[in-house]
């Protein structure tokens, strides 16, 4: 059995988080899909964030755009020999909690999309690189709605940081070290 190989990398916003990750998948030297969980951008500023990010990624790393189901993303473009980025983990929740066309997921779809994204990424044999925000470092937000999306994202953190074998903190550009890859 090939031991899994998940790095999961966090930090806030403009910390350096996402280019941090595509170094790591460009220096894995191996073929990369790139999974993307933004939706189409509905306004201008949004969608200059989203051309950044495709303007940086080399040309012939296959893109995925990936809805809510993120899990079957994972599974499909899942291969030995392979390396999946997935940026990120805040706009997927964002997807599953505050969709624009409707009713967010209950808490059991919530949590069954998690349980399948986690079985997901157990279950790999390539390489995973996941980003990630983290926003629990201010004060308590005020509204219910706010409150929920920073708890279940500080929760969906710490299972995706317990999966890991590497965990790295972004701050002003710098990579922090949170949990090292032990020996192979």
């Amino acid at each position: 059995m090939t031991p899994r190989d998940l790095t999961f990398v966090l930090g806030g916003a403009r910390s350096g988080k996402s280019v941090h990750a595509e170094q790591l998948a460009a220096s894995s030297s191996l073929l990369v899909t790139y999974i993307a969980t933004a939706r189409v951008a509905d306004d201008a500023e949004f969608s200059a964030r989203i051309a950044h990010h495709r303007e940086r990624r080399p040309a012939h790393w296959r893109l995925v755009e990936a809805g809510v189901d993120l899990a079957s993303a994972v599974t499909q473009s899942d291969a030995p020999g392979h390396c999946i980025l997935i940026d990120c983990l805040t706009l997927w929740l964002a997807n599953l909690l505050c969709p624009p066309e409707g009713e967010a997921a209950s808490p059991d779809q919530y949590h069954a999309r998690v349980a399948a994204l986690e079985a997901a990424l157990v279950d790999a044999h390539s390489k995973i690189i996941v980003v990630s925000n983290e926003i629990g470092l201010g004060v308590v937000p005020l509204g219910a709605a706010t409150r929920l999306y920073v708890d279940e994202l500080g929760r969906l953190n710490q299972r995706i940081a317990a999966l890991s074998t590497t965990a790295t903190m972004m701050v002003a550009g710098l990579p922090l070290t949170l949990k090292a890859a032990g020996p192979r």
